[in-house]
């Protein structure tokens, strides 16, 4: 459990991402914010001060507008050259043939490799992240099944071999890198993250609130997917 009672999230907006893939988890996580249960007339104040007070900031290369897949355009609050330190950084999955913008494999080694606490993966984020960068290198990640398995026979699947990619489970925990799955599993990799780093009774609030359990890691009813697959 955290003791900051300030923490600054970041969202990667990447072309035409996935919406759920952000709006699930940055919705989650931003229900145990005391900006947010301040409004909620049955959170004593002695429980909203256990809190962390949480700002939000949403990346892109520029402040142009952003599309996604099925929502109305993002609008970014901020650039990569211009971000604030970020404590977290949620990375919603995108084209994952499509390299990330430029400047962006760049920033995203420069602050994890230097204060980022948490990169929180969701979907083929991951999969965009390791096309372009070796931060994940070496570590167990999940990813979106389906999209993992498309890339195999594709010329992109070479930059991807030095990860540990983990087929079995819904979401992988490794060292500071939060991955999942599937779309919806985010939501349930951010009840995790919420667990471990926020007070217990803010979690019990919000998940009284929400009346959302996240569902573990295991087993995983879509391992299927990847059979033959090498991993």
């Amino acid at each position: 459990m955290t003791d900051q009672k300030s923490l600054s999230f970041g969202v990667l907006l990447l072309p035409g991402f996935q919406i759920l893939d952000a709006v699930g988890p940055v919705d989650f996580i931003n229900s145990h914010s005391q900006q947010f249960l301040k409004f909620v007339s049955l959170a004593p104040s002695s429980l909203v001060a256990k809190a962390p007070s949480i700002e939000w900031h949403y990346i892109s290369h520029s402040l142009e507008p952003v599309q996604t897949t099925s929502f109305p355009v993002q609008h970014p609050t901020t650039t990569f050259k211009e971000c604030p330190k970020l404590d977290y950084l949620i990375v919603p999955g995108a084209d994952s043939t499509t390299p990330l913008p430029e400047g962006c494999a760049e920033w995203l080694k420069h602050i994890f490799e230097k204060d980022l606490g948490g990169l929180l993966l969701i979907c083929v984020g991951s999969l965009s992240v390791a096309r372009s960068s070796n931060i994940l290198d070496g570590l167990h990640v999940a990813t979106n099944k389906m999209g993992l398995k498309m890339m195999v026979p594709t010329p992109h699947y070479d930059n991807l071999k030095k990860v540990k990619w983990v087929g079995d489970k819904r979401w992988v925990v490794d060292g500071k890198v939060w991955s999942t799955g599937g779309v919806t599993s985010g939501i349930d990799l951010a009840a995790e993250f919420v667990r471990r780093t926020f007070d217990p009774e803010v979690v019990t609030l919000a998940k009284n609130l929400m009346e959302y359990t996240g569902r573990p890691d295991a087993p995983d009813e879509f391992a299927f997917i990847l059979d033959g697959v090498p991993l």
